[in-house]
């Protein structure tokens, strides 16, 4: 049978985000010899370091995106954070045939909760906490008759956890409002209600829509689901495979295909590349969470347990290449995270680092504030909980530190 090529692969690829997860799809689409645009809103941004050519714009701006875009003229538009202009990338993709990875419309949908859970919510046979839109802390108040408490509030637009509240009393409600109001990484004035959901665990099944090499049909594969925890909506640590039922894993992974499908449909275009799909699991019953149409930061843990890594397994079905998201090891990461601001950072520990786990990856982010996620430690292991202990130890190991700190030690041991 005759392989089938894609339409056209990409060859020029502008990246919408430029951070940690944006640095390793820029390495992954480097060594499969994509040139790469890397844009964000700060310089140096970590994608900005390994890219061929980088650019520094607001891209919340709807005139400046559409600028870039039509300045660049690349064969590909890849996003990678949340806070973009999406309405221009729609616009872009409908008039002037710019291709938006998966769909634009696609991005649109699950940067707003409000979007993604109506889709969701649509189909048969996916399951989602009962939850309610709220525009004021009166309707929040109403909203709670439906999920009852304790309840999350959250922005609709947000990442990482910023602005969502649990909350376990009607008291509690103004002082929710205000931090989702605060933590929204767009000012939409609405808010998630969500019913607190009793679960065993959390998981992310990384889902892969991409090309078959024989038929050009669209295949949807699965990564092995991958365990994490979280702290104050962040990731902290994740593993993989997470230990679940196979009736469970069955019910994400036909939900995953259905909302993946679904949100695909909503634009031109095949919808390639990999999704972050996140589910609550209680015993043998999964519920749908959230999902992101990129890389997940969980998944970071798969550049140690599978050959292909999440953002291999991206770049490959951008390009219309075939997938294998096979497990290879059992393996864990931990984040590195900062204490505290720090002007010039240098990296303190490594040696004790690599002696507890396997390798480590630091992002080269500037550290402004306390909590900064600054790299990852990872670690295989015979058991998930070994391959834990391992990436926790390594990562405790690092501490960061001043430059001229650590300049002044050096001096003072030279001295005495």
């Amino acid at each position: 049978m005759t392989h089938a090529q894609p339409a056209s692969t990409p060859r020029r690829i502008l990246l919408l985000g430029s951070g940690e997860l944006g640095k390793e799809l820029t390495i992954s689409l480097k060594r499969l010899g994509r040139e790469v645009i890397a844009v964000d809103s700060y310089p140096n941004a970590p994608a900005m370091q390994v890219a061929d050519s980088h650019v520094v714009i607001d891209m919340t701006d709807p005139d400046a995106l559409r600028a870039l875009v039509e300045e660049v003229h690349p064969d590909c538009v890849v996003p990678e954070v949340e806070a973009i202009a999406t309405e221009v990338l729609v616009e872009l993709e409908a008039d002037a045939g710019v291709r938006v990875v998966p769909t634009a419309n696609a991005v649109l949908a699950t940067m707003d909760r409000q979007r993604i859970r109506a889709v969701a919510a649509e189909l048969d046979g996916v399951r989602t906490s009962a939850f309610a839109f709220a525009s004021s802390p009166q309707e929040i108040r109403d909203a709670l008759e439906i999920t009852g408490l304790p309840a999350f509030i959250k922005p609709t637009m947000s990442s990482s956890g910023h602005g969502q509240s649990r909350i376990t009393s009607i008291e509690e409600v103004d002082a929710a409002w205000a931090a989702a109001c605060e933590g929204a990484r767009s000012r939409t004035g609405r808010v998630i209600v969500e019913e607190e959901v009793r679960f065993d665990s959390e998981i992310t099944l990384l889902t892969i829509r991409s090309l078959d090499p024989l038929s050009g049909e669209v295949l949807t594969s699965f990564a092995a689901p991958i365990g994490h925890r979280q702290v104050d909506g962040d990731y902290v640590e994740s593993w993989q495979p997470a230990e679940i039922s196979p009736l469970a894993l069955a019910q994400c992974q036909d939900m995953a295909r259905a909302v993946t499908t679904a949100l695909t449909a909503l634009g031109p275009g095949l919808g390639l590349g990999l999704f972050g799909v996140e589910f609550f699991i209680q015993g043998d019953e999964a519920w749908f969470s959230e999902l992101s149409p990129r890389p997940h930061d969980t998944g970071m843990t798969t550049m140690m347990t599978q050959t292909q890594s999440e953002f291999d397994l991206h770049a490959r079905a951008i390009l219309g290449l075939p997938v294998d998201p096979a497990l290879a090891h059992v393996g864990a990461s931990a984040v590195i995270t900062s204490t505290r601001a720090v002007a010039d950072p240098v990296y303190r520990g490594m040696t004790q680092a690599l002696a507890c786990a396997d390798d480590l990856r630091i992002f080269g982010k500037p550290v402004f504030r306390a909590g900064r996620r600054l790299g990852v430690v990872l670690a295989k292991g015979d058991t998930t909980d070994q391959a834990r202990s391992r990436a926790q130890a390594g990562a405790q190991a690092i501490e960061v530190i001043e430059a001229d700190a650590q300049e002044a030690e050096a001096q003072g041991e030279g001295e005495s």
